[in-house]
């Protein structure tokens, strides 16, 4: 299993740490037992890529991108760039987004959603054919931003054997979608994922989702490897293990269904029913009181813990 950049959220803070450097990070994970990082490359001369191309190799790990779609032909250079950096890094996925924020929190209308919408398509056409050239694979992560279904949509209307996804096991949920059916309907596309487990609790606008340690929270995700590996056999498993306060899903509020008028009732109660039914029986983690020094140690356990469960438990 490998380990994504954001698992380490706290800890890249702390610019003494340089954990935003690719190599800096990929030893460190090596030290760990992972299999390979996840991370942003940006732009980097010949020699840092020959030297990180070297330790992939003596490491034995691969290595993903992350990179920022163009926002407009103007930015396609710098998106570019990025690409040519990832590949002589020696990456062939990376991974993307097509919204920073989450859709219920950042969007107060449907024209507001259905301009991102088409942005996001301009984007993704802007990027088909650099990473084409380059022969990567771009990989769109579901980030609490479009519905499984039309995610597949709007990566087949881009028809690219380039462009897929990058499957996220928990963060539809924030979009009333189970899980696993998410992860069906975007196995088939998947060119990488981020694994994760989650605890949830109600509140009174909706309920809370929290990122804990693989096996300790409520998702099957044996079920859920299983699904990956029979739609993609050579799916790479990436770690995002956040440590951070639990997220509000305010699903009981009128700005969450500002764009999402078109999901019935029946999806509300079924998700509603699903979190009463998986409902943490101690509060879910917060680390909010705890100290820096403190943060970082429970950040460094939650993944510790996580690689070693993936180990014992899904064979990666």
């Amino acid at each position: 299993m490998g380990v994504i950049s954001h698992s380490y959220g706290l800890r890249r803070a702390d610019k003494a740490s340089r954990f935003d450097d690719p190599l800096t990070f990929l030893d460190f994970c090596h030290t760990l037992g992972a299999g390979g990082v996840q991370i942003s490359l940006g732009v980097k001369d010949e020699a840092y890529a020959a030297k990180l191309r070297d330790r992939l190799t003596v490491c034995k790990m691969y290595l993903e991108g992350a990179v920022r779609l163009p926002r407009d032909q103007a930015d396609v250079e710098r998106f570019t760039a990025e690409v040519r950096t990832a590949r002589e890094c020696g990456a062939t996925v990376l991974r993307t987004v097509l919204l920073d924020g989450r859709r219920y929190e950042v969007f107060d209308s449907t024209e507001q959603f259905r301009q991102f919408t088409e942005r996001s398509r301009q984007s993704l056409t802007l990027a088909r054919p650099v990473v084409e050239k380059h022969d990567v694979k771009l990989a769109v992560e579901n980030h609490k931003d479009l519905q499984a279904g039309v995610q597949v949509e709007l990566i087949k209307a881009i028809n690219s054997p380039n462009v897929g996804v990058c499957v996220d096991t928990g963060n539809n949920l924030a979009l009333l979608e189970s899980p696993l059916e998410t992860v069906e309907t975007l196995a088939p596309l998947a060119f990488s994922t981020h694994i994760k487990d989650l605890g949830v609790e109600e509140y009174a606008g909706g309920f809370l989702m929290a990122e804990v340690p693989l096996g300790t929270g409520f998702l099957d995700l044996p079920q859920i490897v299983a699904t990956l590996r029979k739609g993609r056999p050579a799916l790479t498993f990436n770690l995002e293990m956040i440590t951070r306060d639990p997220l509000k899903i305010p699903c009981l509020t009128s700005k969450y269904w500002a764009t999402l008028e078109s999901v019935s009732g029946r999806r509300l109660a079924e998700a509603l029913a699903l979190v009463r039914k998986h409902a943490a029986k101690n509060a879910l983690p917060r680390i909010s009181g705890l100290s820096r020094e403190e943060q970082i140690k429970r950040e460094d356990e939650n993944v510790r813990q996580s690689l070693r469960w993936a180990r014992e438990k899904l064979g990666v």
